[in-house]
């Protein structure tokens, strides 16, 4: 079995990277704005989960131990593949996934492809009492006013990783933080999407 991988990343297209340990070469499913972090020639390190079927092995691949539980946690539901679980972690990051089943918040699992109503009521059921350990709590603000994001160091990296200057990266996700609705709660990737929708329509920083 396959928990993890650290290696460089030779390939990245939507979804799918390849990452070259050792000379060989793994195809892992990502989310996008976990891929988007990542970029051709450098080192990354995943955390993963293998899929065995009677036709493939498939790799799916994440940031964080926290994910990675949660993708199982999903997993464990029926009805559930590794394909929708993927589907909802991106769309949420743990935190949200576990305050959407606190709160029976079947609606926001009915807005993945591929889960239902029905789905997205069992979601709530089965998992219900089993994710208080990834709930986040409200994050304090700075002097300056504006939210102390645990992953905000990370998304201006990788911003700037992407092309845009710092100081236009530094600004898209401090505003980012103060005004978009459930920020407190965003993990690297939602914070990253979130930046980036602020930064795109206007073109700033290139």
């Amino acid at each position: 079995m396959i928990a993890s991988l650290r290696g460089t990343c030779i390939d990245v297209a939507g979804s799918a990277v390849v990452v070259e340990v050792g000379g060989v070469g793994y195809a892992i499913t990502v989310t996008p704005a976990h891929a988007l972090t990542m970029r051709h020639g450098s080192e990354v390190f995943l955390r993963t989960a293998m899929i065995v079927r009677e036709d493939e092995h498939l790799l799916f691949g994440f940031e964080s131990t926290d994910a990675l539980q949660v993708f199982d946690l999903l997993r464990s539901v029926s009805g559930v593949g590794p394909k929708s679980a993927m589907g909802v972690l991106a769309h949420m990051e743990p935190a949200q996934v576990a305050n959407a089943v606190a709160n029976d918040d079947d609606g926001a699992f009915r807005k993945v492809s591929g889960i239902g109503p029905k789905t997205a009521k069992l979601i709530i059921v089965a998992l219900s009492g089993k994710l208080a350990a990834f709930e986040q709590a409200p994050v304090a603000t700075t002097s300056r006013g504006t939210a102390a994001h645990p992953a905000a160091v990370d998304v201006v990296a990788a911003l700037v990783g992407l092309g845009w200057r710092e100081d236009a990266a530094q600004r898209a996700v401090d505003d980012t933080i103060a005004n978009e609705p459930g920020a407190a709660t965003m993990g690297t990737q939602s914070l990253l999407r979130a930046a980036l929708g602020a930064l795109r329509p206007a073109g700033a920083g290139r």
